[in-house]
């Protein structure tokens, strides 16, 4: 299967395993598509599985299958849009009777579809669930939970877990032209739990990426994240109570980006900025942030888990550059409202699966390098905070409004890290925080692989990223009392 096309897999899955017929899909939308602007038949066929190791037993293992179809007709702002878990003729017609009634009355010009051909495919087409044998992978489950519990004796639970998923897409397209992908993922999660003098404390760590299994649970890469959930989990229970008020924050390598994701991110999709509920709404060409600062979408990095070698209207994944030295530049676009703001796609039309329309998402985003070492950026700072990495948090795309809840962080004291926090909380907002960036490092990474990213109720996975970089003036939410 290595050496066949996405289209040749794909074709086998939809065509000639199905009493399915290419040309009499074509045929119907086309027909469906005649007077709208835009649309497509998305084809899509997806396996996954996923196993949990709890407290030294296996809690759970889980298969799914789904194969479906998803038909969209776009008339202007209108959107007509269909989907069934039954690929035949019937299924398809009656889901076109309904996609056809929103350019009813209406006289479309089809827009040019994308540029023909895909991109130099950024993964493997080997299906990673059919790949590595059922007892390899619960037997490495139980290997996570015994190898944690020999390394420190502090450690009372463990829960491991792995998950991989195979999607095979097709794209076709009234004018004819098909477009296709495959998209293996893995996933690799450990959790801890460490008790000392009566405290416990907890650590979590994760990778994974688009592959097979034996490249992201390798002895030495699921070795790894066991020691680092342990080191987190060891550092929590030296933590103290945080300091509040307003102090300046570094924020770390890699993970940390997931606040750039957030606070500014989603607020650089085009959806937002058409219909001009963003902060960034119609700043294209002005500056948005602190000089530096370059902030990019980058769909095309082999393996990532944020890649796609194309969106799901088919147009190619690109690198695109957002925000270039504090000056924005351009937004994250699908097909619709690119076209309704007189833009180029960029590649960014994902969806979640078959059931949901394609909408402006990111991939892999994160901010450039700039020139400073780590340690001179830590070395300035008289009394603040290092968080290196977070839980979660939310933002207010209206207004750049965001709340990080930081998982591991420390209190840096003239220059010098020291202890470790519990309970801190970043507020602020996006642009404004943004444009207190003075000073940003040399070490950019992107996160290990376990992003997903929510809108309107659909996940995509995503990257994220960003160097070492420092930021004035942001309010620290503590838990000290004193």
């Amino acid at each position: 299967m290595e050496n066949k096309s996405p289209l040749e897999i794909t074709d086998k899955l939809f065509y000639e395993d199905n009493d399915f017929d290419l040309n009499k899909a074509q045929s119907i939308v086309s027909d469906t598509l005649k007077d709208a602007d835009d649309g497509e038949l998305y084809l899509e066929s997806t396996k996954s599985e996923s196993f949990s190791f709890d407290d030294g037993r296996m809690k759970n293992i889980a298969y799914d299958s789904t194969k479906g179809f998803g038909l969209r007709a776009i008339a202007g702002e209108a959107r007509g849009f269909a989907h069934s878990g039954e690929i035949t003729e019937s299924s398809l017609k009656r889901a076109s009777e309904t996609v056809r009634s929103v350019s009813k009355n209406y006289s479309g010009v089809m827009a040019p579809g994308p540029s023909h051909g895909t991109n130099k495919p950024l993964y493997t087409s080997i299906n990673p669930i059919e790949k590595t044998s059922f007892k390899m992978k619960t037997s490495l489950l139980q290997e996570i939970d015994a190898y944690a519990r020999s390394i420190d004796k502090k450690v009372i639970q463990v829960s491991a877990s792995i998950s991989a998923s195979y999607q095979a897409i097709q794209i076709l397209r009234g004018d004819g032209k098909r477009t296709a992908d495959i998209r293996p993922l893995i996933r690799l999660n450990v959790s801890l739990v460490v008790e000392k003098n009566g405290r416990r404390e907890t650590g979590n760590s994760g990778c994974g990426g688009r592959g097979i299994y034996e490249e992201w649970i390798n002895s030495d890469r699921w070795k790894g994240q066991v020691n680092e959930a342990l080191r987190i989990a060891n550092t929590n229970l030296e933590s103290i109570p945080t300091p509040a008020g307003e102090m300046p924050v570094i924020l770390g390598p890699g993970w940390p980006g997931v606040m750039l994701h957030e606070a500014v991110g989603h607020g650089l999709e085009g959806d937002f900025n058409r219909k001009g509920t963003s902060i960034f709404s119609r700043k294209i060409g002005e500056k948005v942030t602190a000089d530096g600062v370059t902030v990019i979408d980058d769909g095309t990095i082999e393996n990532k888990r944020g890649s796609i070698t194309i969106d799901d209207e088919g147009t190619k994944s690109s690198k695109n550059i957002l925000i270039e030295n504090g000056i924005l530049r351009n937004y994250m676009q699908d097909r619709q409202n690119a076209r309704l703001m007189k833009m180029e796609p960029t590649g960014n039309g994902r969806r979640q699966s078959y059931c949901y329309y394609p909408m402006p998402r990111m991939t892999n985003t994160y901010m450039d390098n700039g020139t400073i070492e780590p340690e001179e950026i830590i070395s300035t700072v008289k009394k603040g905070i290092y968080a290196v990495n977070f839980a979660g948090g939310q933002v207010d795309i209206t207004n750049g409004k965001f709340v990080f809840s930081a998982s591991e962080a420390y209190l840096v004291e003239n220059g010098k890290v020291k202890q470790p926090l519990k309970g801190a909380t970043l507020i602020g907002n996006g642009p404004d925080a943004m444009s207190k960036i003075s000073l940003i490092g040399n070490d950019m990474s992107l996160d290990d692989g376990i992003g997903t990213c929510g809108k309107e109720g659909q996940g995509v996975p995503v990257g994220v990223g960003q160097p070492t970089l420092l930021m004035g003036g942001i309010t620290v939410g503590g838990t000290d009392t004193n």
